[in-house]
């Protein structure tokens, strides 16, 4: 990992913390401690990289608090944003399913503190609370879930309610519902990738709904004006 300690981190809000993740939740006080003598909490600064595509699927990752960006990496060095996690999210789940190396690679957005769960350790806790099985198959199902919605608003949403919908999915991820704060590391390249679209488009569709009144745009800062009629505009 290319991650850094920082300084020790009080257990109580480590457990507390790691408790409020769905998947660990289940487990209960006493599991959760166990989970965290077998694991490694640990910060990163924005911009570093978590784990590179193509890396063995050893450990489960869950986001303590922070934002990361999901980002492949084509044969010709070409990089596409395919999701953005933030605090409660797992990432590192498929690996561990069929053994195979990482298929794309973690890269921090904003400062972040990350859990990683030994994959051994994470069959044991399964076998140990059944319920963990589930909520893992839950997890999975939300997954597929989320590419079926994706597939979905590629065929029936146009590019203006694509976008619409991804900004507000951003701003849910900061906590907030009337803007979407400075992302530094996230271009507008990014946001295409995220939507299917090219850089000139989103631009031409975030001037589209900055001359229509539904955001504001300064800098790397964009607000929505009016969250209902984004809304409508994404399908939502």
């Amino acid at each position: 990992m290319n991650g850094f300690s920082g300084p020790p981190q009080d257990g109580q809000q480590l457990a507390a913390a790691l408790a409020e993740i769905p998947l660990f939740r289940v487990l209960g006080e006493d599991g959760v401690r166990s989970a965290l003598r077998a694991g490694l909490a640990r910060r990163y600064r924005s911009g570093q990289i978590i784990f590179h595509q193509g890396d063995p699927g050893e450990s489960l990752y869950a986001m303590l608090d922070g934002l990361v960006k999901v980002v492949f990496t084509t044969e010709h060095g070409d990089e596409i944003v395919l999701n953005m996690l933030s605090r409660g999210d797992t990432f590192g789940e498929m690996a561990l399913l069929d053994g195979s190396p990482r298929s794309a690679s973690i890269v921090t957005v904003r400062p972040s503190w990350v859990f990683a769960l030994p994959r051994a350790r994470l069959l044991e806790l399964m076998r140990e609370h059944p319920a963990l099985a589930d909520e893992f198959l839950h997890m999975l199902g939300h997954l597929v879930r989320r590419l079926t919605g994706q597939a979905a608003d590629l065929a029936f949403l146009d590019l203006g309610g694509r976008l619409a919908k991804l900004l507000l999915e951003l701003a849910g991820k900061h906590g907030r519902a009337d803007a979407v704060v400075d992302l530094p590391g996230l271009t507008q390249s990014d946001l295409a990738a995220l939507i299917g679209a090219t850089r000139p488009a989103v631009n031409r569709a975030l001037q589209s709904l900055v001359s229509r009144g539904l955001i504001a745009i300064e800098g790397r800062t964009i607000t929505l004006l009016d969250v209902a009629a984004l809304r409508r505009r994404g399908g939502l």
